[in-house]
């Protein structure tokens, strides 16, 4: 591959995805709606993309989205990072959901609702050119519906969110890797620290380190 070229993993949700591009051209990639086993099919995804999907820079999800499919999309990026002499560059999983998304419906304000934990979701509102309007937060299904205000909300829990609140127009959508160009640059993450969206179901007792 050339010195432009990208390895992109997003494994964050139900989906799992993986794409080779090479400038700004998509060489190959693959797109699996799992919901779970992203352990055991993300390698072999990876293997089967010409040249076994090496690259000289790695781009992943770093959610918020499963625990596990974070963890696991992270993990390879890191292996294959030090592997291949490569550097990583994270970006956020609503960001990607919510680019994809204008790439179908025009540079447009919208949120987004994704599947999160113990019965939330996840939330984030976007401007037309794609920065964030409403940081990221998880929340009730009945206060998404009160606190989301765009009329376009995409993702998985678009329809659920719509039919909740008893207006706007959903686009269900799960993350592509295949979509990575779609992205602005500003989404582009040097620390790829992993974005879990809401706090620790554990905690320590108090007075602990």
């Amino acid at each position: 591959m050339t010195a432009a070229s990208t390895l992109v993993i997003d494994s964050a949700t139900d989906a799992c995805s993986v794409a080779l591009f090479s400038g700004d051209t998509l060489v190959a990639g693959e797109y699996r709606l799992l919901g779970r086993g992203h352990a055991e099919a993300l390698v072999p995804m990876i293997a089967a993309l010409p040249g076994k999907g090496r690259a000289n820079r790695i781009a992943v999800a770093l959610g918020p989205g499963s625990f596990t499919g974070v963890r696991v999309g992270l993990a390879a990026a890191r292996a294959l990072a030090l592997a291949w002499g490569a550097h990583t560059v994270g970006y956020p999983t609503l960001a990607l959901i919510a680019a994809m998304a204008r790439g179908s419906e025009g540079n447009r304000p919208l949120a987004v609702a994704t599947s999160g934990g113990h019965g939330e979701w996840f939330v984030e509102s976007f401007a037309a050119d794609g920065t964030g309007t409403h940081a990221l937060a998880s929340l009730r299904p009945d206060a998404a519906a009160t606190s989301v205000t765009e009329e376009l909300v995409v993702g998985s829990q678009a329809q659920a969110l719509i039919a909740a609140r008893g207006s706007g127009r959903a686009l269900p959508l799960l993350p592509d890797a295949r979509a990575f160009l779609l992205l602005p640059e500003t989404a582009l993450l040097t620390e790829t620290h992993p974005l879990y969206g809401r706090g620790p179901d554990a905690k320590l007792p108090a007075g602990a380190a």
